[in-house]
């Protein structure tokens, strides 16, 4: 347990990282620029949401089963999946320009909620009264 505020302080810092370059991207593709979607900026997402994985994993493994027991870890677990899928459309599947910013704003709206889910540690987050 000597590692868990190590591994929820980088967890939380790669969420932010995470999002925050997301949501750059996105803005930036629905702009025509091309550096957002280049060989180097995927591999640095893939990097970041790497480590926020792995750090994830760990926190699952190291906290007691309990705290996960109301089915918040599930929601955040169906939401990222949606927030994936969403997010690939906002940057590159989406056909169109309205198309990927309509997935954009869903992803953003989904990850806000995920977040909520985690902060508040219920599977309705902020919805949950």
């Amino acid at each position: 347990m000597e590692i868990y505020p190590w591994v929820k302080q980088l967890h939380i810092a790669t969420v932010v990282i995470s999002g925050s370059l997301f949501l750059i991207r996105g803005v930036a593709v629905q702009a025509g620029a091309s550096w957002a979607m280049s060989t180097a900026t995927r591999y640095l997402s893939y990097s970041i949401d790497t480590v926020l994985l792995l750090s994830a994993l760990i926190l699952v493994t190291i906290l007691p089963a309990t705290v996960f027991a109301n089915g918040w870890l599930t929601a955040k677990l169906v939401l990222l999946v949606a927030y994936i899928v969403a997010g690939s459309y906002a940057l590159k599947r989406g056909r169109t320009r309205a198309v990927r910013l309509g997935f954009l704003t869903v992803a953003v709206a989904v990850f806000s909620v995920m977040l909520s889910v985690a902060l508040t540690h219920h599977p309705l987050g902020i919805f949950g009264g």
